[in-house]
């Protein structure tokens, strides 16, 4: 297998070249504290994009403004560019590659999740169902979606938000990782919960078969009930892979 995946293309329109144009602008901090370029380099980016600042009195609502104002030939020309850009991708499947596919998918899938869990910005809604029951909250209030980005913060009842939306999709990532990781690094995950040694023989029959019995040296034991413990949590991590995969974004 051979892959090279680009990066998403890049939107640059109006209010980009604008920003670009004004590079001395210095940054201001918004009501978050992130910083943005002032007020005029926007308003500059309006009049690149619309020929104005403000829309006219005619052109109806706020959620209307963009698709109702009219455009100027620089904004159609930066559309029609970004109409031709393609993300580059190259992929090539060799025959080895699917003869174990959830292997050779784990190669690939772990090492994405751990950068997507040190790195994302945000962490989207997680059903309660879907974490351990400290980790649930058991009203409406407590489960604010507002909470969603980092620069929301609880402050005050730290207690009250001890687990928030952050808390619950780190486990439900941690639980992803730790099924990826069992496939790719821990194929013999089943001999940590065994025991004793192994005395096979074989007792030869009057028809001339074989048959397979304990030798007197025979102690191995195996802990079926912790086996299927684990192999449940290996389940539940590919479970909530396949539930929770439109929220694997940064």
């Amino acid at each position: 297998m051979k892959v090279y995946i680009g990066p998403y293309k890049n939107w640059f329109g109006p209010y980009q070249l604008a920003e670009k144009l004004c590079f001395w602008a210095k940054p201001e901090k918004d009501e978050y504290g992130f910083p943005k370029k002032p007020d005029w380099v926007h308003n500059f980016g309006e009049w690149l994009a619309h020929g104005n600042v403000e829309p006219e009195q005619e052109v109806g609502t706020v959620s209307s403004w963009d698709r109702d104002r009219p455009t100027t030939w620089l904004y159609k020309f930066l559309l029609w560019i970004d109409s031709h850009k393609k993300r580059k991708t190259r992929i090539r499947i060799d025959k080895w590659d699917t003869w174990g596919m959830d292997s050779t998918l784990a190669l690939m899938i772990l090492p994405m999740l751990k950068q997507l869990k040190e790195t994302k910005h945000g962490s989207p809604p997680v059903d309660m169902n879907d974490v351990p029951v400290h980790m649930r909250t058991h009203t409406t209030e407590d489960y604010d979606d507002q909470l969603t980005f980092d620069f929301y913060h609880n402050d005050g009842d730290v207690e009250h938000y001890q687990y928030n939306v952050h808390d619950r999709w780190n486990w439900v990532m941690g639980e992803m990782i730790f099924a990826f990781e069992t496939v790719v690094t821990d194929n013999d995950w089943r001999s940590q919960f065994e025991t004793g040694v192994m005395d096979i023989q074989w007792i030869k029959l009057e028809n001339g078969m074989s048959q397979m019995t304990y030798g007197p040296n025979h102690t191995h034991k195996t802990d079926d009930a912790a086996v299927e413990a684990y192999q449940a949590r290996i389940d539940n991590g590919f479970r909530l892979f396949g539930r929770y995969y439109n929220a694997l974004w940064d």
